[in-house]
């Protein structure tokens, strides 16, 4: 049997190749937000409720806490109710109109 030789060239070759580096995953939970005027509409329902019964101005997080509903619900919402002039915002909090 005959023997491989190991050159020096393919010895260096080894040695160059690039560490592979491990990615850690991470657990990511993604909102689905369905975009149709009726789940916009419920939603904008959800805002104005929680403003109202709030009574003062709220900034997203709160409007988003006190209606239950995700913070991205939450702008889908806001989003009605600006184009209809429901809400105003003033120093990123959001009242009624």
């Amino acid at each position: 049997m005959a023997e491989k030789k190991v050159t020096k060239k393919a010895a260096a070759v080894k040695e160059a190749e690039p560490k592979k580096e491990t990615v850690k995953k991470t657990n990511c939970k993604k909102v689905a937000v369905v975009l149709n005027a009726e789940n916009a509409g419920f939603k904008a329902g959800d805002v104005y409720q929680a403003l109202a019964a709030a009574g003062s101005a709220l900034t997203l997080k709160e409007i988003a806490k006190a209606a239950n509903i995700s913070e991205e619900d939450t702008l889908l919402g806001m989003g009605w109710l600006f184009k209809e002039g429901k809400i105003v915002s003033d120093d990123n909090k959001i009242t009624l109109a």
